[in-house]
């Protein structure tokens, strides 16, 4: 259950991710959690919204990302919303095709009734065919 932002640098990605945040914990009955690469958007989020700044565990390479995202998911059952900034940055993506670990996110967010929201730095002309079905906003 993977959903995409699109867009380039500059385009309003994270604002549009930080207003869906803040709309999602109004009605969540379980957890919101944003992922980002600091804690700079920490006062644009509503309290109830958990903030985890990737840097600040030994997240690597994309595999490693995925398996983070695992166990946030694993650990919290009542996880209903993941929100990802900065996507490509935080899982090592940056020039790499995006597909196999959006295909992955979606397989673990459908297995647990997670939404993932993916903010992804690039415009939608220029995603893998396969990926192209989940963006929601194109920018």
């Amino acid at each position: 259950m993977v959903q995409i932002i699109a867009g380039t640098k500059g385009k309003g990605k994270t604002k549009i991710l930080l207003d869906k945040a803040n709309t999602a914990i109004k009605d969540a009955k379980g957890s919101v959690v944003y992922l980002d690469k600091n804690t700079k958007h920490m006062y644009e989020l509503n309290n109830r919204v958990r903030l985890i700044n990737v840097m600040d565990y030994s997240v690597k390479s994309c595999e490693a990302f995925v398996g983070f995202i695992s166990g946030i998911v694993a650990q919290d059952h009542d996880l209903e919303v993941m929100f990802l900034d900065s996507f490509l940055k935080l899982a090592y993506l940056e020039g790499k095709d995006v597909t196999e670990t959006i295909l992955a996110l979606d397989e673990l967010g459908k297995k647990n009734d997670v939404k993932i929201v993916i903010s992804l730095s690039m415009d939608k002309g220029e995603l893998p065919e396969a990926v192209v079905p989940f963006v929601t906003d194109a920018l």
